[in-house]
C-alpha cells in the first residue's frame, strides 16, 4: 500500500493501490517486452506509478475518471519510455563525444554524473520550447548565426526571430529559477 500522504484523500490512495495491484504485473510485462530487460522495466513501472501519484497530488488527475486503466497506463508508460530512450540517446551521444578526447581529459564519475544531469536539464528546457523557437535558438547558439541569417534560413522576418529569441531566453530563465 502507498504510504499515507496528507495531500491525498483515502479514496484516491485506495484507487492508486487498486490500480497498482491490478495492473502492475501486466505493465511490467508490457515494458519488459518493449525494453528486453526486466530490471529496466521494473524501474519504468515505478516511474510510471510515481507520475500518476504526482498527477493525483497536483490534482491534475482524478483516478475515478479513468475508464480504461490499461490504456491510461500504456499512455503514461509510453511517455516514460520515450523519455527513457531520449535520455539514453543523449547519454550515448555525450559518451561518444567524450571518447574522442585524449585520456588526459578523462572526467571523474562524479563530474560525469553532474554533466549528464545538466545535459538532461538543458534537453528538458529545450524540449519545452515551441519547435520554431527552439530551432531559432539553436541556430543562434550552436551555429552562431545572426538574426538576419536565421531569418533567411527559416524564411521568416528578422522581427520574428527577435521575438523567438526573447521567448527562448525568457523560458530558459524561468526554468533556471
Amino acid at each position: 500500500m502507498i504510504a499515507t500522504d496528507s495531500s491525498l484523500d483515502l479514496s484516491t490512495e485506495q484507487q492508486i493501490d487498486v490500480l497498482y495491484c491490478q495492473h502492475h504485473g501486466w505493465l511490467h510485462n508490457w515494458l519488459r517486452r518493449k525494453l528486453g530487460d526486466a530490471h529496466q522495466a521494473a524501474d519504468l513501472v515505478h516511474d510510471t506509478f510515481v507520475r500518476i501519484l504526482e498527477a493525483c497530488r497536483a490534482e491534475e488527475l482524478a483516478l475515478n475518471s479513468v475508464r480504461e486503466p490499461r490504456a491510461y497506463l500504456t499512455t503514461v508508460a509510453g511517455r516514460v519510455l520515450a523519455n527513457h530512450y531520449r535520455r539514453a540517446s543523449l547519454e550515448q551521444a555525450w559518451l561518444a563525444a567524450l571518447a574522442l578526447y585524449p585520456e588526459s581529459f578523462a572526467v571523474s564519475p562524479e563530474d560525469r554524473l553532474s554533466i549528464l544531469q545538466t545535459l538532461h536539464e538543458i534537453d528538458a528546457m529545450l524540449d519545452a520550447l515551441p519547435s520554431k523557437v527552439r530551432t531559432a535558438f539553436l541556430l543562434a547558439q550552436l551555429e552562431g548565426l545572426t538574426y538576419a541569417e536565421i531569418a533567411l534560413r527559416m524564411d521568416i522576418a528578422e522581427r520574428t526571430v527577435k521575438r523567438y529569441m526573447a521567448q527562448a531566453f525568457e523560458e530558459c530563465l524561468m526554468q533556471v529559477e
